[in-house]
């Protein structure tokens, strides 16, 4: 079935008004689609959303979901509405069809896609990887689930550029034919088990990314990673493995220290491992694998290295804000699950002070004493998972818990000495009190602004 034939005249319900709907909506308006937007929030909360629909002529509901949408030849739904909310529950039952984002904008990207997914990293490797393309000359869009949705971006991606996606869980949920000419699977540890129910379940619908690949199509695994190593995915791709180790058998790893790929036979240097800028054992996983795909779709090593150099990572990870008074300030925000707090931990050199909490996602806490003995000073719990924090971290650190991320940076002041760190990395969903994890991150920056200099942790400068 052609693009056309697939969008031209058919009735499209567009659940949510957030980014990726409202993007889907006006692509498939454009297309000559008769798209229909629901979204269940309050009128006041969508005044700029409903004015774009407005202005577009696109039939829009809020408030709630009717049955209007089972009027439709097939929905499109935001990553952000769980598959058993009633409407949705009631279109399975009639068989009409239940398509993600991500799915609607690939059967219009002309493009070729690189899909990210795993744990850990994925904003960090799409990002580097738009920038590796960039600096190659290669038209290219980052977009997903980090910056701009894939919906609103297709149109600007030509034949023969790139759309570099970030993936997440909740759009391989409803995905059919979605298929990346280059796959990367970064790492899998427990994350969304609120939603997913097991670690298996989830462990699924991140393989689903290479479930249409073919053998023209390129599959990138983390090495180090015995889950994925364990069991990994079928595919009908071509299997790349990357890793931080020295003498592996993988596609992209280190040999004497230095950053390497090994592709159709040719083995080359990247980079030394202490000239990448982006600093972590994690990252090192982070830049390996970007640097397997950039190999696999033609770009030199010489460029790869230039990005690599210069690349400073991503805002709300490991994002050093400032020092005050000699004390560092790390935002860690986009670390919405234990893995990513342990990893956190093993990148910082100093002692700390740990701000951690938010809505649980069926996390273990547990295992952050592992990787913070003899180095958390203290911890400041926040959100809806404090006493949890409280409860499983008291048992090894001392736990304060705290109603605002400025109480908690402020508390955190108080006890760091000079040659500390305050370390945000929370393990946890915002949604309990931010719309997001940047907007967490950016509540603790501007608290961090607001503190005053000081000689000491006791004596503040005045002025």
């Amino acid at each position: 079935m052609t693009v056309e034939e697939k969008i031209r005249n058919r009735r499209i319900g567009v659940l949510g008004m957030a980014r990726s709907g409202m993007g889907a909506a006006m692509q498939a308006k454009d297309l000559g689609g008769e798209p229909f937007v629901s979204d269940s929030a309050r009128a006041e909360l969508l005044v700029r959303q409903t004015r774009s629909l407005q202005a577009a002529s696109i039939p829009f509901e809020v408030g709630g979901h009717s049955e209007r949408l089972l009027e439709c030849d097939y929905l499109v739904v935001s990553p952000g509405i769980p598959l058993d909310v009633p409407i949705l529950k009631q279109a399975r039952e009639r068989g009409i069809p239940i398509f993600s984002e991500i799915e609607f904008a690939s059967w219009i990207c002309r493009g070729e896609i690189i899909a990210v997914t795993g744990s850990n990293g994925k904003t960090t490797t799409t990002t580097l990887l738009g920038q590796i393309f960039t600096e190659a000359g290669l038209d290219n869009q980052v977009c997903g689930n980090v910056g701009l949705p894939f919906s609103e971006v297709i149109r600007k991606i030509p034949t023969g550029g790139i759309a570099v996606v970030e993936v997440s869980t909740f759009q391989l949920e409803t995905i059919a034919d979605f298929r990346p000419h280059v796959a990367l699977i970064l790492n899998l540890t427990p994350d969304h088990l609120d939603r997913h129910g097991s670690f298996e379940a989830y462990k699924k619908l991140k393989y689903r990314v290479s479930e249409n690949q073919t053998g023209e199509d390129y599959l990138i695994l983390n090495a180090d990673d015995s889950t994925i190593m364990g069991d990994a995915p079928e595919s009908g791709a071509t299997k790349l493995y990357f890793s931080a180790e020295e003498s592996t058998d993988a596609d992209a790893f280190v040999k004497d220290g230095d950053l390497m790929t090994r592709f159709k036979g040719q083995e080359q240097k990247i980079i030394k491992v202490t000239d990448i800028l982006i600093p972590g054992p994690h990252n090192l996983q982070n830049a390996a694998a970007a640097a397997c795909a950039a190999v696999v779709m033609g770009v030199e090593a010489a460029t790869i290295a230039k990005v690599l150099r210069s690349f400073a990572g991503v805002e709300h990870r490991l994002e050093n804000v400032k020092k005050v008074a000699g004390i560092a300030f790390i935002n860690d925000s986009k670390a919405t699950n234990i893995d990513a707090v342990c990893y956190a931990l093993r990148s910082v050199d100093t002692p700390l002070y740990l701000i951690a909490g938010g809505r649980d996602k069926g996390a273990d806490f547990s295992r952050i004493i592992e990787f913070g003995k003899g180095k958390i000073r203290g911890v400041v719990a926040l959100g809806e998972a404090k006493e949890k924090v409280f409860n499983i971290l008291g048992k090894e650190f001392p736990v304060q818990m705290v109603g605002s991320m400025e109480e908690a940076v402020g508390r955190c002041f108080e006890m760091a000495y000079p040659g500390e760190t305050v370390l945000l990395s929370p393990g946890c969903a915002s949604f309990d009190m931010f719309k997001d994890y940047e907007h967490r991150g950016r509540v603790f920056k501007q608290a961090v602004e607001s503190l005053r200099n000081g000689k000491n942790k006791n004596e503040t400068i005045s002025g």
